[in-house]
Protein backbone atom coordinates (compact mmCIF):
# COMPACT_ATOMS: atom_id res chain seq x y z
CA UNK A 1 0.00 0.00 0.00
CA UNK A 2 1.40 3.60 -0.86
CA UNK A 3 -0.37 6.11 1.59
CA UNK A 4 -0.32 10.12 0.88
CA UNK A 5 -1.61 12.62 3.40
CA UNK A 6 -3.42 16.03 2.78
CA UNK A 7 -2.81 18.70 5.24
CA UNK A 8 -6.68 20.49 5.12
CA UNK A 9 -5.58 24.09 6.40
CA UNK A 10 -1.87 25.95 6.90
CA UNK A 11 -1.34 25.00 10.33
CA UNK A 12 -0.88 20.92 10.08
CA UNK A 13 0.63 21.63 6.48
CA UNK A 14 3.87 23.78 8.62
CA UNK A 15 3.79 20.76 10.34
CA UNK A 16 4.33 18.14 7.85
CA UNK A 17 6.71 20.31 6.40
CA UNK A 18 9.20 20.21 9.26
CA UNK A 19 8.13 16.71 10.11
CA UNK A 20 9.65 15.73 6.40
CA UNK A 21 12.96 18.20 7.02
CA UNK A 22 13.63 17.06 10.14
CA UNK A 23 14.00 13.59 9.17
CA UNK A 24 15.67 15.00 6.07
CA UNK A 25 18.35 16.63 7.78
CA UNK A 26 18.51 13.29 10.77
CA UNK A 27 19.11 11.01 8.01
CA UNK A 28 22.10 12.87 6.30
CA UNK A 29 23.50 13.85 9.74
CA UNK A 30 24.10 10.18 10.64
CA UNK A 31 26.00 10.04 7.10
CA UNK A 32 29.90 10.16 6.94
CA UNK A 33 30.29 12.31 3.80
CA UNK A 34 31.04 15.37 3.61
CA UNK A 35 28.30 15.43 0.72
CA UNK A 36 26.07 14.56 3.37
CA UNK A 37 26.89 16.85 5.81
CA UNK A 38 26.37 19.13 2.98
CA UNK A 39 22.74 18.15 2.57
CA UNK A 40 22.50 18.33 6.04
CA UNK A 41 23.39 21.82 6.28
CA UNK A 42 21.32 23.12 3.77
CA UNK A 43 18.54 21.26 4.93
CA UNK A 44 18.83 23.24 8.09
CA UNK A 45 18.80 26.01 6.27
CA UNK A 46 15.26 24.84 5.29
CA UNK A 47 14.17 23.81 9.10
CA UNK A 48 15.30 27.38 9.95
CA UNK A 49 12.96 29.33 7.74
CA UNK A 50 9.68 27.16 7.85
CA UNK A 51 10.13 26.87 11.82
CA UNK A 52 10.36 30.87 11.72
CA UNK A 53 7.28 31.62 11.46
CA UNK A 54 6.62 34.33 14.25
CA UNK A 55 2.97 32.43 15.78
CA UNK A 56 5.15 28.58 15.51
CA UNK A 57 5.50 28.42 19.69
CA UNK A 58 2.82 29.93 20.87
CA UNK A 59 0.75 27.51 18.45
CA UNK A 60 2.12 24.24 19.12
CA UNK A 61 2.19 25.39 22.77
CA UNK A 62 -1.52 26.38 22.78
CA UNK A 63 -2.26 22.48 21.20
CA UNK A 64 -0.23 20.86 23.55
CA UNK A 65 -2.30 22.55 26.47
CA UNK A 66 -5.51 21.29 24.64
CA UNK A 67 -4.33 17.82 24.05
CA UNK A 68 -2.60 17.59 27.56
CA UNK A 69 -6.58 19.13 28.91
CA UNK A 70 -8.37 16.41 26.86
CA UNK A 71 -6.45 13.54 27.60
CA UNK A 72 -6.66 14.47 31.21
CA UNK A 73 -10.00 14.11 31.17
CA UNK A 74 -9.77 10.05 30.31
CA UNK A 75 -8.65 9.43 33.51
CA UNK A 76 -10.61 6.71 35.41
CA UNK A 77 -12.25 5.83 31.91
CA UNK A 78 -11.85 1.78 32.26
CA UNK A 79 -11.11 1.42 28.26
CA UNK A 80 -7.87 3.41 28.85
CA UNK A 81 -4.54 1.93 30.37
CA UNK A 82 -3.88 5.03 33.17
CA UNK A 83 0.17 4.00 32.68
CA UNK A 84 -0.15 4.80 28.76
CA UNK A 85 -2.40 7.51 29.52
CA UNK A 86 0.29 9.24 32.16
CA UNK A 87 3.22 8.16 29.55
CA UNK A 88 1.82 10.47 27.08
CA UNK A 89 1.07 13.14 29.65
CA UNK A 90 4.06 13.20 30.84
CA UNK A 91 5.90 13.70 27.01
CA UNK A 92 3.73 16.26 26.21
CA UNK A 93 4.55 18.48 29.47
CA UNK A 94 8.06 17.88 29.10
CA UNK A 95 8.13 18.91 24.81
CA UNK A 96 6.07 21.85 26.23
CA UNK A 97 8.55 22.58 28.85
CA UNK A 98 11.42 22.32 26.64
CA UNK A 99 9.49 24.59 24.23
CA UNK A 100 8.54 27.41 26.98
CA UNK A 101 12.83 27.12 28.05
CA UNK A 102 13.44 28.54 23.98
CA UNK A 103 14.41 32.02 24.36
CA UNK A 104 14.80 34.55 21.78
CA UNK A 105 13.40 34.10 18.01
CA UNK A 106 13.60 30.65 16.60
CA UNK A 107 16.78 30.05 14.85
CA UNK A 108 18.72 33.11 16.51
CA UNK A 109 21.73 31.03 17.00
CA UNK A 110 21.80 30.74 13.16
CA UNK A 111 21.46 34.43 11.90
CA UNK A 112 23.62 34.93 14.52
CA UNK A 113 26.41 33.27 12.72
CA UNK A 114 27.88 35.19 9.65
CA UNK A 115 29.47 32.29 8.31
CA UNK A 116 26.54 30.11 8.49
CA UNK A 117 24.78 33.37 7.05
CA UNK A 118 27.44 33.46 4.27
CA UNK A 119 26.57 29.93 3.23
CA UNK A 120 22.95 30.08 3.18
CA UNK A 121 22.91 33.17 0.70
CA UNK A 122 25.25 31.32 -1.24
CA UNK A 123 22.94 27.61 -1.21
CA UNK A 124 20.24 29.81 -2.80
CA UNK A 125 22.26 30.14 -6.02
CA UNK A 126 23.27 27.18 -8.52
CA UNK A 127 26.48 25.67 -7.84
CA UNK A 128 27.22 28.75 -5.15
CA UNK A 129 29.21 26.40 -2.57
CA UNK A 130 32.43 25.91 -5.03
CA UNK A 131 35.23 25.44 -3.21
CA UNK A 132 36.57 29.07 -4.97
CA UNK A 133 33.34 30.62 -3.98
CA UNK A 134 33.69 29.93 -0.45
CA UNK A 135 36.99 28.70 0.74
CA UNK A 136 36.41 28.61 4.66
CA UNK A 137 33.17 26.28 3.97
CA UNK A 138 35.62 23.95 1.63
CA UNK A 139 37.94 23.73 4.72
CA UNK A 140 35.04 22.77 6.93
CA UNK A 141 34.01 20.19 4.84
CA UNK A 142 37.36 18.59 5.13
CA UNK A 143 37.70 18.21 8.48
CA UNK A 144 36.76 14.62 10.46
CA UNK A 145 33.28 13.73 10.56
CA UNK A 146 33.20 13.71 14.26
CA UNK A 147 33.61 17.56 13.80
CA UNK A 148 31.32 18.33 11.20
CA UNK A 149 28.56 16.19 12.86
CA UNK A 150 29.50 17.65 16.36
CA UNK A 151 29.20 21.24 14.42
CA UNK A 152 26.03 20.08 12.90
CA UNK A 153 24.39 18.99 16.07
CA UNK A 154 24.97 22.05 18.24
CA UNK A 155 23.35 24.30 15.64
CA UNK A 156 20.35 21.43 15.08
CA UNK A 157 20.24 21.47 18.93
CA UNK A 158 17.95 24.73 19.66
CA UNK A 159 15.29 23.57 16.98
CA UNK A 160 14.60 20.29 18.51
CA UNK A 161 11.96 21.32 20.53
CA UNK A 162 9.64 22.50 18.29
CA UNK A 163 10.66 18.66 15.98
CA UNK A 164 9.33 17.08 19.57
CA UNK A 165 6.28 18.93 19.49
CA UNK A 166 5.40 18.52 15.95
CA UNK A 167 6.30 14.73 16.23
CA UNK A 168 3.97 14.46 19.23
CA UNK A 169 0.55 16.48 17.70
CA UNK A 170 1.30 14.74 14.52
CA UNK A 171 1.51 11.09 16.29
CA UNK A 172 -2.08 12.07 18.25
CA UNK A 173 -3.74 13.18 14.89
CA UNK A 174 -2.85 9.78 13.02
CA UNK A 175 -3.89 7.78 15.71
CA UNK A 176 -7.09 9.61 16.01
CA UNK A 177 -8.26 8.44 12.58
CA UNK A 178 -10.96 6.95 11.16
CA UNK A 179 -10.57 4.83 8.20
CA UNK A 180 -13.35 3.84 5.68
CA UNK A 181 -13.47 1.94 2.51
CA UNK A 182 -14.37 3.05 -1.09
CA UNK A 183 -13.99 2.85 -4.58
CA UNK A 184 -13.73 5.45 -7.18
CA UNK A 185 -15.43 5.10 -10.15
CA UNK A 186 -13.47 5.83 -13.45
CA UNK A 187 -11.02 7.24 -11.25
CA UNK A 188 -13.04 10.00 -9.37
CA UNK A 189 -14.59 9.92 -5.85
CA UNK A 190 -17.03 12.53 -3.89
CA UNK A 191 -18.53 12.72 -0.90
CA UNK A 192 -20.75 14.98 1.35
CA UNK A 193 -18.60 16.25 4.51
CA UNK A 194 -21.99 17.41 6.12
CA UNK A 195 -19.75 19.75 7.99
CA UNK A 196 -17.45 17.57 9.75
CA UNK A 197 -13.30 18.73 10.14
CA UNK A 198 -10.86 16.33 9.61
CA UNK A 199 -7.21 18.32 9.69
CA UNK A 200 -5.54 15.67 7.27
CA UNK A 201 -6.86 13.06 5.54
CA UNK A 202 -4.94 10.03 4.39
CA UNK A 203 -5.75 7.96 1.43
CA UNK A 204 -4.31 4.53 0.92
CA UNK A 205 -4.13 2.59 -2.18
CA UNK A 206 -2.24 -0.55 -3.52
CA UNK A 207 0.99 0.17 -4.96
CA UNK A 208 0.25 -2.14 -8.10
CA UNK A 209 -1.77 0.73 -8.89
CA UNK A 210 0.05 2.93 -11.43
CA UNK A 211 -2.25 6.64 -10.19
CA UNK A 212 -2.10 8.76 -7.60
CA UNK A 213 -4.38 10.77 -5.63
CA UNK A 214 -5.50 14.48 -6.09
CA UNK A 215 -7.37 16.22 -3.62
CA UNK A 216 -9.91 18.63 -3.01
CA UNK A 217 -11.84 19.19 0.39
CA UNK A 218 -13.44 21.88 2.75
CA UNK A 219 -16.00 21.05 5.34
CA UNK A 220 -18.84 20.50 3.05
CA UNK A 221 -17.48 18.27 0.77
CA UNK A 222 -14.15 15.36 -0.70
CA UNK A 223 -13.45 15.26 -4.32
CA UNK A 224 -10.25 12.88 -5.46
CA UNK A 225 -9.65 12.43 -8.77
CA UNK A 226 -6.84 9.67 -9.41
CA UNK A 227 -3.99 10.96 -11.93
CA UNK A 228 -1.75 8.23 -13.98
CA UNK A 229 1.31 8.28 -12.93
CA UNK A 230 3.19 9.05 -15.65
CA UNK A 231 6.85 10.99 -15.14
CA UNK A 232 6.68 12.46 -19.12
CA UNK A 233 3.30 12.78 -20.56
CA UNK A 234 0.83 15.30 -19.79
CA UNK A 235 -1.73 14.23 -16.51
CA UNK A 236 -4.40 12.58 -16.81
CA UNK A 237 -7.27 11.04 -15.08
CA UNK A 238 -6.58 7.02 -14.38
CA UNK A 239 -10.68 5.81 -16.29
CA UNK A 240 -10.82 2.30 -14.34
CA UNK A 241 -12.16 1.40 -10.48
CA UNK A 242 -10.15 2.54 -7.65
CA UNK A 243 -9.98 0.70 -4.23
CA UNK A 244 -9.30 2.51 -1.72
CA UNK A 245 -8.89 4.14 1.71
CA UNK A 246 -10.08 7.00 3.26
CA UNK A 247 -8.37 8.21 7.12
CA UNK A 248 -10.06 11.08 8.49
CA UNK A 249 -7.46 12.46 11.41
CA UNK A 250 -8.60 14.87 13.82
CA UNK A 251 -7.43 15.97 17.30
CA UNK A 252 -9.22 15.99 20.48
CA UNK A 253 -10.68 18.90 21.30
Amino acid sequence: MISYEFPLNEKVRTWLRLEDLFARMNYFLAGELSVEHHVALTTLFEIHEVASRPDLKSELLQELERQKRALASLHNNPAISEQALDSILNVIEQAAASLLSMTGKVGMILRENEWLMAIKQRAGMPGGTCQFDLPSYHYWQKQPTSVRRGNLKDWLSPLLPISDSINILLNLLRENGRKLSFTAHRGSFQQMQGGRAALLLRVSLRSDLACIPELGANKYAINIRFIIANYEAKSSLFEQDVPFDLTFCTLTS
